[in-house]
């Protein structure tokens, strides 16, 4: 059975930021993931990790920003990452020294370096030797560390214009920058949307070594794992036989949203896994 993580900017929308490390744990996760740490101190978020006997297992490099007070609101602004951007250079450093920073601390192993926005009437083929000479140079700062550097392809329906949106581009990007810790973050629900016939890259890319983190949800609403096109059973049956041994995020929208205990109702289908995990053992 695979070792899922939560993703705390997802799930346990109904509660403060730092208490959700432990509804975490009080369901039975032993790892998270979320989008960004900055705007809490490393410290307070080692204290949650360590209180709730969680592992940090990914985070987000920051979308935009020359210093912490302009990193955290880069998101919410439309910010969608610095690596196929133009002109700055200092600012995307800075990003991956703060990154890095906090990986550090917080002592996890993966960070996603967000691709960014095509800037306009640039096409995605023209900045390719940018984008891998900036990869090159944040794997070889994370790899001085002992971190991976992730890039994730996420679906043009919901990031219009995002640099990096197919497994196949991903996987040609690690070919260009052959630097052994960098790997791709796959999305099942951004596959599924972008391109579809999720199971046979799987089959295709996990036997590489070049998959190191899988997130997951359902297809279209984005919601828990357990409907829509995806049969998500077959899929974790999968990754068994394909001897995945990575962290799989639960980066979804609980189907009860706010309510309370929503996402606590909504983890039925890992107690269905688990049980038919038992089963076939």
């Amino acid at each position: 059975m695979p070792r899922f993580a939560a993703n705390l900017s997802f799930l346990y929308p109904e509660l403060p930021f730092l208490d959700r490390f432990e509804a975490a744990a009080r369901d039975g996760f032993k790892a998270v993931e979320y989008l960004f740490p900055y705007a809490w101190p490393a410290a307070e978020l080692v204290a949650r990790l360590r209180g709730n006997g969680l592992q940090q297992v990914l985070f987000n490099a920051p979308p935009a920003g020359t210093d912490v007070a302009s990193v955290n609101p880069a998101w919410a602004r439309g910010a969608r990452g610095q690596l196929c951007l133009q002109g700055n250079q200092a600012e995307f450093e800075y990003g991956v020294h703060l990154a890095l920073d906090y990986a550090g601390a917080l002592n996890c192993p993966r960070i996603h370096l967000i691709a960014g926005l095509l800037p306009d009437g640039m096409l995605r083929e023209s900045l390719l030797d940018a984008v891998a000479a900036r990869l090159r140079w944040a794997c070889a700062q994370a790899a001085a560390l002992g971190v991976k550097v992730m890039i994730e392809p996420i679906n043009l329906r919901d990031m219009p214009g995002y640099f990096l949106n197919r497994q196949d581009h991903a996987h040609e990007l690690l070919d260009a920058v052959n630097a052994a810790n960098l790997q791709v973050q796959m999305d099942l629900y951004h596959c599924q949307v972008q391109e579809g016939d999720v199971a046979t890259k799987l089959r295709r890319y996990l036997p590489t070594g070049r998959v190191g983190h899988i997130q997951v949800a359902s297809v279209p609403q984005r919601q828990e794992p357990d409907g829509g096109e995806l049969c998500y059973a077959y899929l974790f049956a999968l990754l068994d036989e394909l001897g995945f041994e990575g962290w799989v995020g639960c980066e979804y929208h609980p189907r009860l949203g706010s309510q309370a205990g929503g996402t606590t109702a909504g983890l039925a289908w890992l107690s269905h896994l688990g049980s038919a995990a038992t089963a076939r053992d």
